[in-house]
């Protein structure tokens, strides 16, 4: 029997997508041209300059993991206030307003004050990643059921379109400075945070203007209990989940293969450093990864609304199963540029079917809480990865390195090492494949119906 034909979306409604969306068309600039761009370039060759490298290094690495450890242990706690109080929207903004001014007080950083560039820098992240966790949870509120996938996928286009479009100007600033008025390429990059601060800020306005809170009446009591009655509420919800076999199995499921995703990502850009890739190559593949994503993502919402959402998450884990052999096979610059290729056809994505297809396992009206906890779970991605690829690295050299090897069988056990341990990430994809069909099969024993 055919099924109705949804209504059309009225025009408020319409607007709201609008205004979710676009918010990731805004926070993508400091994704792309800030995070994966000129940040970790210009932190080694301008603010680290004339001081120890490794030390500088550290440090960064350790206030990268501190913000992420504060957003992870803290989203869902910072969910459940949100529900308690009714106003996602307002925190979402306090993250994009206040990342976007770390982001712009870079400008103002000089040359070998990394410890200035990794306090903004860290702010700036926690606001980003904050910001998030806000922006997740409204996607139940501004789409109809029947669009949850478009609109999520819409979300995700927007966005890389949009960093794309931001992060091809400041590279073309840091190429040509003098067209931009500018005396070289360090005022370029310094320039080029500036302005991803005002992009992120400046279309965060629509968000705020056009994207409604959604309706909730608050039930915390005074403001000096809201911590408490947050905590509370967070725990809650982890005891929840202990009875919520598909959302707990899905959240499993996603952190595993969310895990190998990103894993990819950081491995395709270290192993094209590793086989003399020059730096142009490296933004050249990002950009294509940006502007492939576009389109790409929104034919992945059209293939959930049409296929189903889970056939299609198999057919992202399938295809970065493929990627993983892809890459662990790559010698030439041309296979890098490839591998880019199939990530931007496939990261978006998976992504935004991950996020509506949460969103229709969970309870609305707590979308804030269930999204901390989803977030807390992509936070903590990319941990069981490069542990697996460095521990099949080390033990396939341990059992292929002769006695006493010549200079050729050391760089032979090496490469085969370093792709034994690329391999081994399949076990991310196929794990979380395993608990992704398992999430829908029903359990061995039920219980009496209620």
């Amino acid at each position: 029997m055919p099924q109705p034909t949804p209504p059309p979306p009225s025009p408020t409604t319409r607007r709201a997508v609008w205004g979710w969306a676009i918010y990731d068309w805004a926070n993508s600039a400091f994704a792309t041209a800030v995070m994966a761009g000129f940040f970790p370039v210009f932190f080694k060759e301008y603010w680290s300059a004339g001081t120890d490298v490794n030390v500088s290094t550290a440090l960064l690495g350790y206030a990268n993991s501190l913000a992420s450890l504060v957003v992870a242990a803290g989203a869902p706690l910072l969910g459940a206030l949100a529900d308690r109080t009714g106003r996602r929207k307002r925190w979402l903004l306090v993250g994009a307003f206040g990342g976007a001014l770390a982001t712009a007080g870079l400008f103002g950083v000089g040359r070998g004050q990394w410890g200035a560039a990794v306090a903004f820098y860290a702010v700036a992240t926690v606001g980003f990643a904050g910001a998030n966790i806000f922006y997740d949870s409204l996607l139940p509120s501004v789409a109809p059921d029947h669009r949850l996938e478009a609109v999520s996928s819409l979300g995700y286009a927007m966005g890389y379109l949009g960093g794309g479009l931001l992060f091809l100007l400041t590279v073309s600033m840091t190429i040509w400075p003098p067209v931009f008025g500018l005396p070289d390429t360090a005022a370029a990059v310094r320039w080029s945070f500036v302005l991803a601060a005002l992009w992120w800020g400046g279309f965060t306005l629509f968000t705020a203007r056009w994207v409604p809170e959604p309706v909730r009446t608050p039930t915390a009591g005074p403001s000096g209990q809201m911590p408490l009655s947050g905590w509370r509420q967070a725990l809650r919800t982890f005891r929840d989940l202990a009875g919520q076999r598909r959302i707990l199995l899905f959240l499993l499921a996603y952190w595993f293969y969310i895990d190998g995703v990103d894993t990819i990502i950081r491995m395709a850009v270290d192993y094209g450093l590793s086989l003399g890739f020059t730096s142009r190559d490296l933004i050249l593949a990002l950009l294509m990864v940006q502007f492939i994503g576009f389109p790409a993502a929104l034919v992945f919402g059209r293939l959930g609304e049409r296929w189903g959402v889970r056939r299609s998450l198999f057919l992202g884990i399938g295809a970065y199963m493929a990627i993983t052999v892809a890459g662990a096979a790559m010698t030439h610059r041309n296979h890098f540029f490839a591998l880019a290729a199939a990530i931007g056809c496939f990261q978006g994505g998976i992504q935004a079917l991950s996020r509506s297809y949460y969103a229709r396992l969970i309870p609305r009206e707590r979308a804030g809480e269930y999204f901390g906890i989803y977030n807390m779970m992509g936070k903590f991605a990319a941990i069981l990865g490069p542990a697996l690829m460095g521990t099949a690295g080390l033990a396939v050299r341990r059992l292929l390195m002769p006695p006493e090897p010549s200079p050729a069988q050391l760089r032979a056990v090496a490469e085969t090492a370093s792709r034994a341990g690329i391999l081994a990430v399949l076990v991310l994809f196929v794990a979380g494949a395993v608990l992704l069909y398992w999430a829908e099969r029903p359990p061995r024993h039920p219980g009496p119906a209620a």
